[in-house]
């Protein structure tokens, strides 16, 4: 009696410690608040004027860092973000806003990102910068990325980071979106971060 009354505690508080694990993994991306730093950078934009964190204010931004020669990563990322975008209801898709920064600036001038960006949808911003800008934007986010060799055609491929970082309104960091996420899952997360 006593023993049946000590597993039903046990599995009770077993269960309240599940549901509390629930309460707090509610997100779909995983919630990097206090371990990544909030939005800040300055890159030049398509039309190679410096822009900085407070050109973004007031919109959620998503940070990406790619290029346009990619075969694979940034097409499949960038689509799965503009499907993620155009699921939204259409008074909200205005207040989300990616930046795609291009880690290849020799190859991506800002036409070629502005086309390329432009193709996903309207809320989606082609930038770029000098090596000392790009080297001090990855190394806060913690990613990298490299330029691998030249074929005889001068062609090269550049190996770079998955991760999409966002940012709430006020930009302060809020979630990294994995690759795995399906837009749903994102759309989900945007608009929980929306009504926060």
């Amino acid at each position: 009696m006593v023993l049946s009354r000590i597993l039903i505690w046990v599995l009770a508080a077993l269960a309240m410690g599940l549901i509390g694990c629930q309460s707090d993994t509610e997100w779909y991306g995983k919630d990097i608040r206090g371990l990544m730093p909030d939005l800040e950078f300055e890159l030049l934009n398509a039309e190679a004027q410096t822009v900085t964190q407070v050109d973004s204010s007031g919109k959620i931004n998503l940070l990406f860092f790619g290029f346009t020669y990619c075969p694979d990563i940034c097409p499949t990322t960038l689509a799965q973000l503009a499907a993620a975008i155009r699921s939204l209801p259409e008074s909200m898709q205005q207040q989300v806003q990616v930046l795609f920064v291009s880690v290849d600036p020799e190859r991506d001038s800002g036409e070629r990102l502005r086309q390329y960006a432009g193709a996903f949808g309207a809320q989606f911003v082609g930038l770029t910068g000098s090596q000392d800008q790009l080297q001090a934007l990855t190394r806060r986010y913690r990613v990298t990325y490299g330029y691998g060799e030249r074929d005889a055609n001068g062609d090269y491929n550049v190996s770079h980071s998955s991760a999409v970082f966002a940012f709430d309104k006020a930009g302060s960091v809020r979630l990294l979106l994995r690759e795995d996420l399906t837009p749903a899952q994102i759309a989900a997360d945007l608009q929980k971060i929306s009504t926060e």
